[in-house]
């Protein structure tokens, strides 16, 4: 079924690649409940409905586009969820759901017909970069916050926390940590990390040990808890379409660098099974929001597997069969401050802030642009205020300079619906 031999690998090699690859990403069933239980979601029934959503993503990839790629709650996707849609603009988080499986819905339209392709192609490779390189900033501006390394202040706006309290002391240290494992290649750096962090924690009295097997929390507090009537507010469009354009370009991007690292992208550079893989991710988003979760994606850190070997489909089957063995220490996960967390959210911001490195910085209509979308995602805590700035600026841009062939049709239509969001909504 998967061809391993056909692909130069063995079963041996793909659940070791697999198991690499879950380690290197498993903190997310610790850190999503905790970015979630501040948009009001309860975090047990979080945290089941991230380990289900890992394991229904990671499967479809496996079974429809035979890839070793895991799927999971996306980091910076999460934030967005909790920090814009619901704490920002006061939406809901039954309502937030309802966007994120509609924004899931228009993926999987979009990957089945040759539109993404035109999508994809449409916005210049400096703005792909500055999106990722402003959610990196954003989340770990976030991870800054929880740690309480900054605070807010009347006068400035933020200044630094009082960083003489054991917490932060304790995610310093866990961040270095963390970085440290990091840069020598070692497998579930950022899992050692929180669990450093927890002991530390445990040690000083500043968290509680609730236990480490148990039957899993029950789900119903989020399952199928989407509230599909809020979609029919106009003001939902921009925010369906902002998810769908960052899973897009996230995912897309995702897919691209990781099969070029395994070997498997075809002489011309296209990838074999393209629109399975995508199809694969939009309906794990889909999956998600019904399990009551915030946007999935393809992991990067599926990078670490296919170092380790891996080649195929099995090596995501066995993330998927990890994640549902997860399910059973939701004691631990349950009882982990969040500033033990809050280093994970840091150190993912600065690995996705190095997308900046090949952004076109001698063209002054590509790198302003981009620098303002980097810049206004942490500034305004929104995702989607950040994209729109950023087109709206490249839109104006390329017209004034008197570049607009330069500038594709689907980039202006989206700064003028960004305008139009502005000024009427």
């Amino acid at each position: 079924m998967f061809k391993l031999a056909e692909n130069g690998t063995s079963i041996r090699t793909e659940l070791l690649a697999g198991l690499t690859t879950y380690l290197t990403m498993v903190y997310i069933a610790f850190v999503n409940p905790s970015v979630l239980a501040d948009a009001g979601m309860d975090k047990g029934a979080v945290f089941v409905a991230t380990c289900l959503a890992a394991a229904f993503g990671s499967a479809a990839m496996g079974l429809l586009a035979n890839y070793p790629i895991a799927i999971a709650p996306g980091m910076g996707l999460n934030a967005y969820f909790t920090y814009t849609l619901v704490q920002g603009m006061g939406l809901p988080w039954q309502s937030a759901l309802a966007a994120v499986f509609a924004s899931g819905a228009l993926f999987f339209v979009v990957s089945i017909t040759p539109l993404r392709q035109w999508i994809i192609d449409s916005i210049s490779p400096s703005l792909k970069l500055a999106i990722a390189t402003g959610i990196g900033f954003f989340l770990a501006f976030i991870g800054l916050q929880n740690a309480d390394l900054i605070a807010p202040d009347a006068a400035t706006f933020v200044k630094l926390g009082d960083v003489k309290t054991p917490a932060v002391g304790i995610a310093a240290a866990a961040f270095i940590l963390m970085a440290a494992l990091t840069a020598r290649r070692m497998h579930g750096a950022i899992l050692i990390g929180i669990l450093a962090a927890y002991a530390a924690a445990l040690i000083l009295g500043m968290a509680e040990f609730s236990g480490i097997v148990a039957m899993p929390p029950a789900i119903t507090p989020v399952f199928l808890q989407m509230d599909l009537g809020a979609l029919f507010d106009i003001a939902m469009a921009s925010v369906i379409l902002t998810l769908f354009f960052v899973v897009l370009f996230d995912n897309t991007g995702t897919l691209l660098g990781i099969t070029r690292a395994a070997g498997m992208t075809r002489p011309d550079g296209s990838i074999p099974n393209l629109e399975r893989a995508l199809t694969a991710d939009s309906t794990s988003v889909m999956a998600g929001a019904a399990l009551g979760t915030s946007t999935t994606t393809s992991y990067i850190e599926s990078a670490a597997g296919v170092n380790a070997g891996g080649r195929t489909g099995l090596t995501a089957i066995t993330v998927a069969v990890l994640f549902l063995l997860t399910l059973f220490i939701a004691p631990l996960a349950g009882s982990i401050p969040v500033f033990a967390t809050a280093p994970a959210l840091v150190l993912v911001g600065c690995l996705m802030a190095s997308a900046a490195r090949d952004i076109d910085f001698d063209d002054v209509t590509e790198a302003v642009p981009a620098a303002i979308t980097i810049i206004s995602m942490p500034l305004t805590f929104s995702i989607a205020d950040g994209l729109a700035f950023g087109f709206i600026a490249y839109s104006g841009m390329k017209l004034l300079a008197g570049r607009w062939r330069e500038l594709p049709a689907a980039v202006l239509a989206l700064a003028v619906l960004f305008v139009l969001r502005f000024a009427l909504l």
